[in-house]
């Protein structure tokens, strides 16, 4: 079987349980897959992309309320959050193996690994929150990473700029300032998810490093001087500026520059 068009049918799946399944079998089997570099995809006719359950409502990211995660109902509206981000992080990673031909085989693996990770990091987080008597799509979610991974889909550079190495770098800054606030509720539900986000945290990185080492190689390729086209991307593409503080270690594990942490720190 050829990768690429699987990995689009597996997009399509709108059921969460079978599209994280199907992405971490896609992972256990990636030797098995052919990869047709040069293949233009289409989007199969009356499907939407990417495929996804009637429930959670999806709203703007300003609609959706927040609760204080001292409270049993509080955490889970948090823990679902996060579990919808990666369940948008499947979506994400499976986009970019499908939709953007010509690049060198280890992109199509790259993101390959990214999407059965994220797979895994969003049935960990519903299998916890059905412990606490939830489920995914209990609570509202927005679209925010998706609507990113849109506005990019012709522009393989931006793509890698403001998917991975912006919206989902925020991750790194954002994890463990949440743990911190878990910790100290220190309920078993509470400490259970630290451990969750110390795996997601961890392989995150990974992620966000894969993200950063494309961005470079595209940038290499075209010519183009990677701090100033990101500056130029972030404005174009009207990206959200990370908020402080910075996780430093986390990001330059992932491969940011201090030049560039320094930017983004003003």
């Amino acid at each position: 079987m050829e990768l690429r068009q699987r990995a689009l049918q597996v997009l399509c799946i709108t059921d969460p349980e079978q599209k994280s399944a199907q992405s971490l079998d896609m992972y256990a089997r990636a030797a098995q897959f052919s990869i047709d570099r040069q293949l233009t995809l289409m989007t199969p006719v009356g499907a939407a992309l990417p495929g996804h359950p009637e429930k959670p409502v999806l709203m703007k990211h300003t609609e959706v309320g927040r609760r204080s995660p001292a409270t049993p109902q509080g955490r889970a509206v948090l823990l679902h959050a996060i579990a919808h981000i990666e369940f948008n992080a499947i979506n994400l990673a499976l986009d970019a193996v499908w939709r953007f031909a010509g690049m060198p085989e280890q992109f199509y693996l790259d993101w390959l690994r990214v999407a059965g990770e994220e797979a895994r990091h969003f049935r960990l987080l519903r299998d916890h929150l059905r412990t606490m008597g939830h489920d995914y799509g209990d609570f509202p979610a927005h679209q925010g990473l998706w609507t990113m991974c849109e506005k990019t889909s012709s522009d393989i550079v931006a793509r890698m700029a403001l998917v991975p190495r912006t919206l989902e770098a925020r991750g790194l800054d954002a994890t463990p300032l949440i743990q911190n606030k878990l910790r100290q509720i220190g309920t078993a539900d509470a400490l259970a998810a630290v451990d969750i986000l110390d795996i997601i945290l961890r392989e995150e990185i990974g992620h966000v490093a894969i993200g950063n080492h494309w961005y470079q190689w595209l940038c290499a390729r075209d010519g183009l001087d990677p701090l100033p086209h990101f500056a130029e991307l972030t404005r174009i593409y009207e990206a959200p500026r990370p908020k402080p503080p910075l996780n430093k270690a986390a990001r330059l594990a992932a491969g940011f520059s201090e030049e560039e942490l320094l930017w983004l720190n003003h």
